[in-house]
């Protein structure tokens, strides 16, 4: 048995691997594919990567490109997820801020520096003509930090997937003012350049088994319930949530990751560009 270990974040977008390695598709073809969540998010998984703690991370674009381009030893073999991810924008329950506007020259809670919530918080400042040498954090590692420095009052303001911090919203430990959707296609599947020349048979049968997964996801039988009973939502909002997301069984195109280039480069995020070749790798 060849063992490949694999992390993404504890949210809805990643059951259909949950069900796929439930349901022994890997283990059939002689793959114990280890799933490790990490509520810290994409920062959390480039360090993983890195550490070789991981082989295979389910991670938000423009998390994984900037941390490649940082030497991360990793390349994007996949998307997986097509669709914009929809960032909600979060204050306290009793906070003074109740308009988006407000929140200039706050400070950002994010999970770590370089994960989702700290690279989506520039381009937040950038949509709404902050200057963005002006932006503030307070590092809290993950959703249950941030409840607590937005109730204590450590940070002002935090951004995460709309439909993961809806329930908080709902029982009144958050209030959202607003939203923020990428301004591209949100999670890729990035795998090791060791295991990549090591196991390239074993990734290439990783990925024929989660596309045929995803390609029939939205069709199986009450997968809504399934979806909110497993992640702790309301029906409705995983309704809705199935309605707008999309996944993809097919690597990100060239022209995608220049634009995000673009963007992180426009935001001091990156200093250089990396060609597609450097950043993808075809199965």
């Amino acid at each position: 048995m060849n063992t490949i270990k694999i992390g993404g974040v504890p949210e809805h977008f990643n059951l259909p691997w949950h069900l796929s390695i439930e349901d022994n598709s890997y283990s059939k073809k002689n793959i114990d594919l280890e799933w490790t969540s990490y509520p810290g998010g994409t920062g959390a998984m480039c360090e993983a990567l890195r550490n070789k703690d991981i082989d295979i991370a389910i991670i938000l674009s423009e998390g994984i490109i900037k941390d490649i381009i940082a030497g991360n030893p990793s390349k994007i073999v996949q998307t997986y997820i097509q669709t914009p991810l929809i960032w909600g924008i979060h204050v306290g329950a009793h906070s003074k801020y109740t308009n988006l506007s407000e929140l200039k020259n706050t400070k950002a809670a994010i999970s770590r520096y370089g994960s989702g919530s700290h690279l989506m918080a520039y381009v937040n400042a950038e949509n709404q003509g902050w200057e963005t040498s002006d932006l503030q954090f307070e590092v809290i590692k993950n959703l249950e930090g941030a409840v607590e420095a937005l109730t204590k009052g450590s940070a002002d303001y935090f951004m995460w997937e709309h439909f993961t911090t809806k329930p908080l919203v709902d029982n009144g430990t958050f209030r959202r003012i607003a939203d923020c959707p990428t301004p591209w296609p949100c999670f890729v599947i990035a795998v090791r350049e060791e295991i990549l020349t090591s196991k390239k048979e074993e990734i290439k049968t990783i990925l024929d088994i989660i596309n045929t997964t995803t390609t029939d996801f939205k069709h199986i039988p009450s997968i809504d319930k399934t979806l909110a009973l497993r992640y702790d939502q309301k029906l409705e909002d995983i309704q809705k949530w199935l309605q707008i997301t999309e996944w993809s069984q097919s690597n990100i195109k060239s022209d995608t990751l220049l634009k995000i280039q673009n963007h992180l480069l426009s935001l001091g995020i990156i200093d250089k560009k990396y060609t597609p070749e450097e950043l993808l790798y075809s199965i």
